[in-house]
């Protein structure tokens, strides 16, 4: 089981601050998987593919936001901190938090995006 608030040392994280959690879900990464685990942790998950270089800009929730990559890369930026997605990593977005992506791969990237009822 996925604790939101662990990271893989099992130390406590700010739940208020972006973070990475890298290969959560190992290749290939199945949408049903993540679905499930994500249900389980109270989120939706949604299907996205990006063309190269797809960028989306400042965007604001007022939910919990969970990314996650099934194939190709993603550029997040959030609260001034860079992330780099690679396929099966996982990162949380707190709500309120401007946050923006880009597709960094030269092809199409699948990802899996996911909101919680916060």
């Amino acid at each position: 089981m996925h604790d939101l608030f662990l990271d893989r040392q099992d130390e406590k994280i700010d739940p208020m601050s972006p973070y990475l959690k890298e290969k959560v879900f190992q290749p290939p990464v199945a949408q049903a998987e993540v679905a499930n685990i994500w249900a389980d942790r109270g989120f939706t998950c949604y299907l996205y593919v990006d063309p190269p270089g797809q960028e989306w800009n400042d965007f604001v929730h007022r939910t919990n936001e969970l990314v996650t990559v099934i194939n190709g890369q993603l550029n997040l930026v959030a609260e001034r901190k860079n992330f780099v997605l690679n396929v099966g990593d996982e990162v949380f977005i707190p709500y309120g938090v401007r946050h923006s992506v880009k597709n960094t791969s030269s092809e199409n990237t699948s990802w899996l995006f996911g909101y919680d009822d916060s």
